[in-house]
């Protein structure tokens, strides 16, 4: 029988014929060590022996006499497959420090490999080294394409998100990124990568102040928008020039691009900034009239200001645009988008129509959503005791239905204003889930309602002796004693301790503002409030803000405010009562 050749009888390791094939090229590797009539080449006898040597000293269990023969060759041959190897087998066994040694020596050897420093800042990441992992995190981006840069660029937060100093993060990244905060091309993503570093330290007026700078070096680049968008939402309002000089920079440069305007305008409804948000929106309609989404949003806020004529083309228009399209995505918001079309049918009492749309939703994940709409057409033709029926009688299909069918009941009671019975709703949920505080908190809100403030009182101090955190807890403790006059020094407390907690919160700003009101202190009530209404313009708050003004003698100004509130919610309750109260036609 013929022998077997030699590599079949050593069970050769694929990493052998690899390293061999880097070493020597094709062409050599035909006249290397396995074949007798080898000339000489790079790849020549000792040092494939010396390579099989270690990876037989790898799969025999001797790691570490394998990584020194891999790493000896790497440093002989300035081989990178060889580095690459040695960097694998430390790592493999665990020999972090083994394995930086190497990526180290591979990066000193051959400067121009970018897989060398990725393995250095890898490892030095695994050590936590962080420190340390600026100059090959430099050299990485350095090596990366120009038009890949900045997205390894905005990746870098990512990279060291597990990593928990957070300083040292920002540190190490400054110095790896100091090339690139003065290139126009990159400048954009670098600042706002740092900015992004600065919000890990909570540090909001710093990752503004890079925001802006990373716009000022390129105001078309989407990085430094997308940063000040983040720091919009958590309350920051200076950061919002820098989305709108941006949309209008990206608008002259691409008008087909609407990335940031679409997420400007989602902020803005998130924010509860309708106005603006509508806006936007129909900007976007007008400019990109091919894009659906725009449309739906639009839609949904024609809805809720009872523009119903402009919301059915809104609406005709989405679904028109998304007719071919099949993607889960979509299905989701073509059940948005039916629901809206019954809500405008019921509010024209075409409760045949409303009850048609409703029929088209066929995603089982909306079934309570779409239960929910029809019970509400039941409920507007006087038929709320069948709508609760309704309700109740869904199957529980999921763990969490039984839940979800008693906040629907009682989110329905809130729409037709039966107090009393939305709270009796949410008190048996609370019997049902005790654990749940969200159920609790809005038994409370529902408790002073249906007018019965002891017993929120009595539930909200129930709620804070469960989660001392709950700021919103403490919040709605101490507005409900400040709106009622009662108790004036304790709801300050409580509702200063609700500051600490969220300082960014309009609402929690708005109660501050209202106490100090009602303790007297009138001229910092006023800036409160003003501060409150800038970051969250709110017909409740523009309530208040108007009250103030408007016994400070600034007549005009509580009247503008009190309008803008009327445009933002007509039938906000406080803002009504307010005006009634004061016997005041803004």
């Amino acid at each position: 029988m013929k022998p077997a050749p030699l590599h079949r009888r050593l069970r050769l390791p694929l990493i052998v014929l690899a390293c061999a094939g880097a070493l020597a090229g094709p062409a050599a590797l035909a006249q290397s060590p396995l074949n007798p009539a080898a000339s000489s080449s790079s790849l020549d006898a000792p040092l494939f022996y010396q390579l099989l040597l270690g990876e037989l000293n790898v799969r025999g269990g001797d790691p570490g006499a394998g990584y020194s023969l891999f790493l000896e060759a790497a440093q002989q041959q300035k081989n990178p497959e060889l580095y690459r190897r040695a960097v694998e087998v430390a790592l493999q066994s665990r020999q972090v420090d083994a394995a930086l040694a190497a990526a180290r020596a591979w990066a000193r050897d051959i400067p121009s490999d970018a897989d060398a420093s990725r393995f250095t800042l890898l490892t030095l990441l695994s050590l936590g080294r962080v420190s340390e992992t600026a100059a090959p995190l430099r050299a990485v981006l350095m090596a990366t394409p120009a038009d890949d840069r900045n997205g390894g660029i905005a990746a870098i937060p990512q990279m060291y998100a597990r990593v928990s100093d957070k300083a040292q993060v920002l540190a190490a990244t400054r110095e790896a990124l100091a090339p690139f905060l003065t290139q126009p091309a990159h400048a954009g993503a670098a600042w706002s990568t740092i900015g992004r570093l600065e919000l890990d330290l909570d540090r909001p007026v710093a990752a503004t102040d890079a925001a802006r700078r990373g716009h000022a070096a390129d105001p078309t680049s989407p990085y430094p928008a997308l940063l000040a968008l983040e720091l919009l939402e958590r309350g920051q309002a200076e950061a919002e020039p820098v989305v709108r000089e941006h949309i209008d920079a990206a608008r002259a440069k691409d008008p087909a691009n609407t990335t940031i305007s679409n997420a400007y305008a989602r902020v803005l409804l998130d924010l509860g900034r309708l106005r603006d948000a509508r806006v936007q929106l129909e900007r976007l309609t007008t400019r990109a009239p091919q894009q659906p989404d725009p449309w739906l949003l639009l839609g949904m806020l024609q809805v809720r200001d009872n523009a119903l004529p402009a919301a059915n083309v809104s609406l005709d228009t989405y679904l028109q645009l998304v007719r071919d399209a099949n993607d889960e995505r979509t299905r989701r918001a073509l059940t948005q988008a039916y629901l809206l079309k019954a809500e405008i049918a019921e509010k024209q009492q075409d409760y045949i129509a409303a009850n048609a749309w409703i029929d088209r939703i066929d995603n089982p994940e909306e079934i309570m959503a779409a239960q929910m709409r029809r019970a509400s057409v039941l409920a507007r033709q006087g038929r709320l005791d069948e709508a609760r029926a309704l309700l109740r009688s869904q199957p529980e299909r999921r763990p969490d239905d039984a839940r979800l069918k008693l906040i629907s009941e009682a989110q329905l009671l809130r729409e037709f204003k039966a107090w009393r019975e939305a709270y009796q709703v949410y008190g048996e949920a609370v019997q049902r889930f005790p654990q749940d505080t969200e159920l609790l908190y809005e038994q409370a809100m529902m408790g002073d309602k249906a007018g019965q403030p002891a017993d929120m009182e009595r539930l909200l101090r129930q709620l804070i002796a469960i989660d001392p955190n709950h700021h919103h807890a403490y919040n709605a403790l101490g507005y409900s004693l400040a709106d009622r006059n009662e108790r004036l020094p304790e709801a300050k407390q409580l509702i200063e301790k609700a500051v600490s907690m969220a300082p960014n919160d309009a609402y929690i700003q708005d109660s501050l503002g209202w106490v100090e009101f009602r303790l007297g202190n009138t001229e910092r009530a006023l800036n409160i409030l003003r501060d409150a209404y800038g970051k969250r313009p709110d017909p409740e708050i523009a309530a208040h803000l108007g009250e103030v003004l408007w016994v400070k003698g600034q007549r005009d100004d509580a009247r503008r405010v009190w309008r803008e509130g009327l445009a933002l919610a007509g039938d906000n309750e406080t803002l009504k009562s307010t005006l009634k109260r004061l016997n005041v036609e803004p």
